[in-house]
């Protein structure tokens, strides 16, 4: 018999029995008893109970603040795990934000951590966060665009360990891995390598005993596949990258003995739907981790001008565009394309500086646009880059004074900056300039909740974007159950409207 989409959520948390007419052979009855279903109980409670969350549910950071203090309060308050967007902010900007998210969570709520993000065009900047990680009791970091380990990566770690009477390595600080390959994943899956842990030593940075309590356990034992996503990304589809970091968890655990299943394996890019929710558990997921979509929410650090695009995209509406912070490397984000030119004057801008180009050597149309896009005369703009760089990056500064080709790099740079700040700030001039870290997701979102409560942006908020997402998978969960146990389910009730939870 079938069941309608009304009957399966009404009794989500009821034991369900069904009465089929007939067996998988074709003959007899058969009587077929299903159990409640939790939100809760989706994913890993292993994760819940080590994090201090409800469900098993990360409000991922976005950085440069765009992930709010505000939006860690919230995440923390309904029952999910957030992370301060705090990549790329200054250390005092940093510090007022853990503050204020301390404050309002106070001493006893765990489930928040901070943002730290890859940035070798800022020597020492790594090593100041990490530092004030530490003084501020911040006891969860999410580190995100690593390539390799770091030693403050491995530091923070390191100095969270300790062992107990029984003889136990227990860790007060957690390291969340956010990775898009296996090379990658299997560096945060084993121990810190030993060339690493001998150096913080010898420069005074950890202790002889917490380096050998290191070279015991993995760094991250929170590690999240990134898929297709906003911002930095790979591009990566769900499924193969998920089954790659499950078999990048076995071999390492291999080669060292250590117990896989410390190893939690979470999902983030393209969870947007009850139906991603539901596919990434279904995986084996331990947690999801929502990034996009929280743009739009009213906690977001981005303004309302630019939360109003994000909340018109389809999911074809992005595109790929220079990284600001890894420009000359050719590294790449995801970002908004609908109602934006920022992708399209990005992508000519690294196109000038991959043939070689200085500001001096273009064509006067080439230099007419390019300082129209800046909104100022080149010289002006390289004026105001020299003086941050030459505090940020002394050394690159002195390149540039004789290389016009890393001028306009720098000045590129800068531009590609100012495109996320514009879009922060809400500028009203500069909105073709906005640089929206954007991938499908948001789209997908977007047609999900047409026509709901949750279609105006000022709707949306990270509880109520967190609950739908976490009921609705349940929804599908149940439906799937079912189906699997031969129950005749239609398919339009694999399907869930947003609603408003109080």
């Amino acid at each position: 018999m079938g069941y309608s989409g009304e009957q399966l959520l009404s009794r989500l948390r009821e034991e369900v029995c069904v009465d089929e007419n007939a067996s998988p052979d074709g003959k007899g009855e058969r009587r077929i008893c299903f159990p409640p279903i939790y939100p809760e109980w989706l994913g890993d409670r292993a994760f819940a109970e080590a994090h201090g969350a409800r469900f098993n549910y990360v409000v991922g950071e976005m950085a440069r603040g765009i992930a709010t203090p505000r939006m860690v309060i919230e995440a923390g308050r309904c029952g999910c795990v957030g992370f301060y967007g705090s990549a790329g902010l200054q250390p005092d900007t940093i510090d007022a934000g853990l503050s204020e998210i301390k404050s309002a969570l106070g001493p006893d709520q765990v489930s928040w951590g901070a943002n730290l993000i890859h940035s070798p065009q800022q020597p020492g900047y790594e090593a100041k966060v990490v530092d004030l990680f530490l003084e501020r009791g911040v006891r969860r970091l999410s580190a995100s665009a690593y390539m390799r380990l770091s030693p403050d990566v491995v530091r923070f770690t390191a100095l969270g360990l300790s062992r107990t009477k029984d003889g136990s390595i227990v860790r007060a600080n957690h390291v969340f891995a956010k990775v898009s390959r296996a090379e990658v994943a299997e560096q945060f899956m084993a121990p810190a390598p030993e060339n690493i842990l001998r150096t913080l030593v010898a420069e005074g940075r950890i202790s002889e005993a917490q380096a050998d309590l290191a070279a015991q356990v993995p760094v991250a034992l929170d590690i999240t596949a990134e898929a297709d996503s906003g911002g930095h990304t790979d591009n990566r589809a769900a499924a193969p990258l998920f089954s790659s970091l499950c078999l990048a968890r076995d071999r390492v655990m291999e080669r060292s003995g250590i117990d896989a299943n410390t190893i939690r394996i979470g999902l983030g890019g393209g969870i947007a739907t009850p139906h991603g929710v539901a596919a990434a558990f279904q995986m084996g997921a331990a947690y999801v981790l929502t990034g996009s979509i929280n743009q739009a929410a009213i906690e977001s650090g981005l303004s309302e001008r630019a939360r109003h695009l994000l909340a018109k995209a389809g999911p074809a509406d992005v595109a790929m565009a220079p990284a600001a912070d890894m420009f000359e490397q050719g590294v790449e984000v995801q970002v908004l394309k609908r109602g934006t030119l920022f992708a399209m004057r990005a992508r000519k801008l690294h196109a000038f500086y991959r043939s070689g180009a200085s500001y001096e050597t273009m064509s006067a149309e080439d230099r007419k646009w390019l300082d129209g896009v800046l909104g100022e005369p080149f010289p002006a703009a390289w004026q105001q880059t020299r003086a941050y760089i030459q505090k940020a990056n002394p050394k690159e500064a002195a390149r540039a004074e004789t290389d016009g080709n890393k001028r306009l790099a720098l000045v590129a740079r800068r531009y590609l900056f100012m495109g996320a700040q514009w879009a922060r700030d809400g500028a009203e001039d500069r909105v073709s300039d906005y640089q929206i870290w954007c991938g499908p997701a948001q789209g997908a979102f977007n047609e999900w909740v047409a026509g709901t409560f949750l279609e105006p942006i000022e709707n949306r908020t990270v509880r109520q974007m967190a609950l739908n997402l976490m009921e609705g998978a349940a929804h599908l969960s149940r439906a799937g159950q079912m189906r699997a146990c031969g129950v005749s389910v239609p398919p339009t009730e694999f399907s869930f409207k947003p609603r408003h939870f109080l």
